[in-house]
């Protein structure tokens, strides 16, 4: 008796390359594609009653980043092995979303071999990464931890950096913590000058790529 075929779950918020996918994927190899979602919010919210066994998921999404999502996917479905499927190699990256619960790390130039691979592996609960993260992650594991980015902020410069990050005006953001206008400002100033940023927007770009 045939095996039923391994239940996969895409996100990535191009289309394409999830239509890609699930064409190498369901070719002949024992896959099936269960669901598809454009966001770690979209997957979270089919992630139960799609069951898969499987998860790829791309770093770059609208709103929640990857190592958030792939906390709560796993919190959700802690059976479910996922591997991160992206263009991005650094090393910040790749410690951090290991780090959350994937399994597997895999560049998007990989061949249908190793993607293929790289999915039976990670069902099985082996961990998978090319041989290149493999070289990378070793290095990585010999350096010293990078140091808290928010370490030089207090508790509410950080809170006022999160609504930053959430593209909110300092009136919002007064608005929000119950503060005047004029405090706020005070916290956006000490925030720029704290971490060597000039503006709104780099300030909302560096909390985005820290934030977890």
């Amino acid at each position: 008796m045939n095996n039923p075929p391994l239940r996969l779950m895409l996100i990535d918020d191009h289309a394409v390359v999830r239509e890609g996918l699930r064409a190498v994927l369901e070719d002949g190899n024992g896959f099936t594609v269960v669901a598809e979602a454009d966001s770690g919010l979209d997957a979270l919210r089919q992630a139960e009653a799609a069951a898969p066994e499987v998860i790829l998921i791309d770093l770059m999404m609208p709103g929640l980043s990857a190592a958030e999502s792939i906390r709560r996917l796993k919190h959700v479905l802690p059976g479910c092995n996922i591997i991160v499927f992206t263009s991005f190699a650094e090393d910040e990256l790749l410690r951090e979303t290991l780090q959350s619960g994937a399994i597997g790390y895999l560049l998007k130039d990989a061949s249908k071999h190793d993607l293929v691979s790289a999915v039976r592996s990670v069902a099985l609960g082996q961990p998978w990464l090319h041989e290149s993260m493999q070289r990378q992650l070793v290095e990585l594991l010999r350096k010293p931890p990078p140091v808290d980015p928010y370490a030089a902020l207090t508790p509410r410069e950080r809170s006022v950096l999160a609504l930053i990050g959430e593209g909110l005006s300092n009136r919002r953001i007064a608005q929000r913590l119950s503060l005047t206008e004029g405090t706020v400002k005070g916290y956006v100033s000490a925030v720029l000058e704290k971490l060597g940023l000039s503006d709104r927007t780099q300030a909302a770009l560096f909390f985005n790529r820290h934030s977890t």
